[in-house]
């Protein structure tokens, strides 16, 4: 009996690592598609306090209304969408404070993210957004 327990001894002594490195390797080939997608860089925003902003902090800020229809008003004054980065330089010179959007309820998402680039664009810093 123990001739028989040798041998089995004997063919058991390596260890097959093959499947192990089949799983490290398409583990790795996830981790290397992935990867990239993770160093997205995003838009920090930050939310107002209130609903109804500070009308003393307010003249400080540079206010931009999105209607529903994709219509754009910067400090009451209408503006056209090719024009929003240019206008909007001209209100942060005086203005430093940052940008606040007010979209309304119906307003598309690719109408605000317009002005979110061009406030960018423009050199904002500091964006809020709230809905009328």
């Amino acid at each position: 009996m123990s001739n028989s327990n040798r041998r089995q001894r004997e063919i058991f002594n390596e260890i097959n690592i093959t499947p192990l490195t089949d799983i490290f390797l398409v583990l790795l080939i996830i981790m290397m598609v992935i990867a990239p997608l993770l160093d997205q860089q995003g838009l920090s925003l930050s939310t107002p306090s209130s609903k109804n902003p500070d009308k003393s902090k307010q003249s400080k800020i540079i206010t931009i209304d999105v209607s529903d229809k994709g219509a754009y008003s910067i400090d009451g004054s209408q503006a056209s969408p090719d024009s929003l980065v240019f206008k909007i330089k001209d209100a942060a010179k005086k203005k430093k404070d940052g940008l606040l959007i007010q979209a309304s309820d119906n307003a598309y998402h690719g109408d605000v993210v317009k002005v979110m680039d061009a406030a960018r664009n423009a050199g904002v810093a500091n964006i809020s957004l709230i809905e009328k």
